[in-house]
């Protein structure tokens, strides 16, 4: 199972080039359709658990030992569709929190120290920017069932500071993940959509999940409100960070 997941993570960004380049030669691609998804919303913090190095840093979490604040989000997604069944889609997300608060411990973070009931701050920003292929195989009037692949780069930061020294873990790399999509259409008017990207792996995993209810307002412009919940991490010598975030959204979608 290892070997097989260590396969997929190697082969994803060959995988979605070759699905690029179908979509693009594909005999359907004159019927195309490009569409702007806008959300925004409340990001509600759940644990969010960091030691940094993951083998000799201390483990502190920023929603419990510190006051950590609520955040309004936004995330911007750009698709194209290809016939009916391939769409091809860029999306935007940044994500931002601010902490504060004193710790009850010494607290090594990422080469320096902080005594024990030193006032800090903190920042945890996690980025993201995607790319995902998807091929919608099951269509019909009122179902429609969707999976893909997504290409990630993880932009992100974690710093504390104490107003006389400041120490900061910075990370940006490439994450595969497998996405899925399940649309019911529930009248003219309203539907359901569960959406999604994820994939676990030895070395971390990530969950990044919506449900929303939709309500047209014409052929070309859709409402939406629902929940979000982005999860994951690592756990390795360099880090080990574990979060959680709640996603109230509201959104809408606009077809051209």
């Amino acid at each position: 199972m290892e070997r097989l997941i260590s396969s997929v993570i190697k082969r994803t960004p060959v995988i979605l080039v070759v699905a690029l380049l179908i979509g693009l030669v594909s005999p359907v691609a004159a019927k195309t359709r490009w569409s702007i998804d806008l959300e925004s919303g409340l990001a509600i913090s759940g644990y969010n658990n960091v030691r940094i190095p993951g083998n000799t840093g201390t483990k502190f979490s920023l929603s419990r030992d510190l006051e950590i604040d609520q955040t309004v989000f936004w995330r911007a997604r750009f698709s194209r569709m290809f016939g009916d069944k391939h769409s091809l889609s860029l999306l935007i997300a940044p994500l931002t929190f601010n902490a504060e608060g004193r710790l009850e411990k010494v607290l090594k973070f990422a080469g320096g120290e902080f005594a024990a009931n030193t006032f800090v701050r903190a920042k945890y920003r996690f980025d993201s920017y995607r790319v995902t292929y998807r091929y919608d195989f099951y269509r019909r009037e009122k179902l429609r069932f969707g999976i893909g692949f997504t290409g990630k780069i993880r932009d992100a930061a974690i710093s504390v500071e104490d107003g006389d020294q400041r120490f900061e873990k910075t990370n940006t790399g490439f994450v595969p993940l497998i996405n899925f999509r399940a649309q019911w259409t529930i009248s003219p008017h309203f539907g359901l959509i569960l959406d999604g990207d994820a994939l676990a792996a030895p070395q971390g995993r990530a969950e990044d999940v919506l449900v929303v209810l939709t309500a047209r307002a014409s052929e070309s412009l859709q409402f939406k409100i629902g929940y979000r919940l982005l999860e994951g991490g690592a756990d390795n010598d360099e880090v080990y960070t574990f979060a959680l975030v709640n996603y109230l959204v509201l959104g809408a979608a606009w077809r051209i």
